[in-house]
């Protein structure tokens, strides 16, 4: 099977709901990079990559370019495995992750397809049916928190994420967080998140005024070291994301005792195949896991998917239906959210449909 063509997309995905972060990060409407692989057995593969502006060192207007640059390596190569094909593209362009992320995401698509099995047969076996969801709530006034927390709870959601920093006023965050877990009472996971938006400082007053509460903290701090600060001053437990972004971040985290907790995302770690050595390492260091990625529609969304549902459920903390939080939909049978869970596509590759006329014309047609 060899790869004959690329074809990449730019869609605009808008939030049912403008969604605010600290350091004046939002997400409103943003553009999703979706890739699609041709071969000349007949089957496509389909990839997505939708960074965040001014989140992590990606934006979807690059992956066009690297595609470009990829392109003598990727047309008329013969796929015998993602590993393999994604070995050479790391030879021929170093780094450029959440572009290859797209790439490598595709290609596990394509692979399953040739073999008639899903992508988390792949992957280590499907563990568990039901996969645990959380529901991320906007940095917004405290009371309008806590509302949405309580109509997330009744959809049956258990775990949430309260976004912390967006106004930089340490005391509402601590009544942002004793809202919320107030309004979803005793048993649920909650957390709260700075997106790095916050000082050693500011992230430990905060934990200290809700150190009475059952809470763990997420990403305050810019640096590891930062984080390890907030987590021994505090005393409770510490999610990361940004900034692990590979095994040797995992393993410094971790090794500095700040790793309760990790985000794995697909477009930080370069797409599946990286994605799964850091959950293998998560899983040989006992770390529970966050299994998603950064923002995305139905591709993406079910790319992780696969990957959380071949993770030890005992270790699998959640994952996220993101395509739930945007439109337009991308494919009309993709999973949705039910009863606070949400269950991976089991038909071969991805196991979804991706509606091309919904992705509107192509931005680059490489042959």
């Amino acid at each position: 099977m060899r790869i004959t063509g690329l074809t990449l997309w730019l869609v605009p995905l808008t939030s049912h709901a403008t969604y605010y972060m600290a350091d004046g990060k939002t997400c409103d409407t943003v553009e999703t990079a979706v890739l699609r692989i041709d071969t000349d057995s007949g089957l496509s593969g389909w990839g997505e990559v939708c960074p965040i502006p001014h989140y992590l060192p990606a934006y979807a207007r690059g992956v066009a370019p690297a595609m470009e640059e990829l392109a003598p390596v990727l047309i008329g190569a013969d796929l015998h495995g993602p590993e393999q094909l994604m070995a050479q593209a790391d030879t021929w362009l170093v780094d450029h992750r959440y572009a290859k992320s797209a790439l490598d995401i595709a290609l596990w698509d394509l692979m399953g397809q040739a073999a008639g099995l899903p992508v988390h047969a792949l992957l280590g076996g499907r563990r568990q049916d039901c996969l645990p969801l959380y529901h991320s709530i906007t940095c917004i006034a405290p009371d309008e928190m806590a509302r949405i927390a309580r109509a997330a709870q009744a959809q049956g959601i258990t775990q949430f994420q309260a976004k912390l920093g967006a106004d930089a006023d340490w005391q509402a965050d601590v009544e942002r967080l004793r809202a919320v877990r107030a309004a979803v009472g005793p048993g649920p996971l909650v957390y709260g998140d700075w997106n790095c938006g916050a000082d050693v400082l500011t992230a430990t007053r905060v934990g200290r005024a809700v150190a009475d509460l059952d809470v763990m903290l997420e990403q305050p701090c810019a640096t590891i070291d930062g984080c390890a600060r907030v987590r021994h001053a505090t005393g409770l437990p510490m999610k990361l994301d940004e900034l692990v972004h590979d095994t040797g971040t995992l393993l410094e985290a971790h090794q500095k005792g700040a790793l309760d907790a990790a985000a794995l995302k697909l477009s930080k770690f370069g797409g599946l195949t990286a994605t799964r050595r850091a959950r293998d390492l998560c899983t040989y260091l006992g770390t529970r896991m966050c299994v998603e990625c950064t923002w995305g529609s139905d591709i993406v969304t079910a790319a992780a998917l696969h990957l959380a549902a071949s993770t030890d459920p005992k270790l699998l903390l959640n994952t996220c239906d993101l395509s739930g939080y945007v439109g337009p939909r991308l494919a009309t049978d993709a999973p949705r959210r039910t009863d606070g869970t949400i269950t991976p596509p089991n038909g071969p590759g991805l196991g979804i449909t991706v509606d091309a006329d919904i992705l509107g014309p192509p931005i680059v047609t490489l042959t």
